[in-house]
């Protein structure tokens, strides 16, 4: 359902966002120096697909993970993603546990 090529990072609203039936789901984000700060996932409720969510995430993780950035997520909803798929677990900075 989530293909990459369909993922935008708009650096303006500082987000990512994927539109889907014409609804925008969107990542907000902060960057600082080489450590990006997830902050706010934003799904709307009429995706009711329960794998949308697992799919958005790690299409944004591979593009975080291609610009070499390390990954810092502040929302709840990320944490307990990034706590539950150990691979990404290495995209943290040096000191920062979840």
């Amino acid at each position: 359902m989530v293909d990459a090529a369909e993922l935008i990072d708009n650096d303006f609203l500082r987000q990512f966002e994927l539109k889907v039936d014409d609804k925008l789901a969107k990542i907000e984000y902060s960057l600082q120096e080489r450590k990006i700060f997830l902050t706010k996932l934003i799904i709307p409720e009429t995706i009711t697909d329960d794998n949308f969510k697992k799919e958005f995430l790690e299409a944004v993780f591979e593009l975080i993970q291609e610009r070499n950035l390390s990954l810092v997520p502040t929302s709840p909803e990320i944490a307990k993603f990034v706590r539950s798929n150990r691979k990404y677990k290495r995209m943290l900075p040096v000191g920062v546990r979840i």
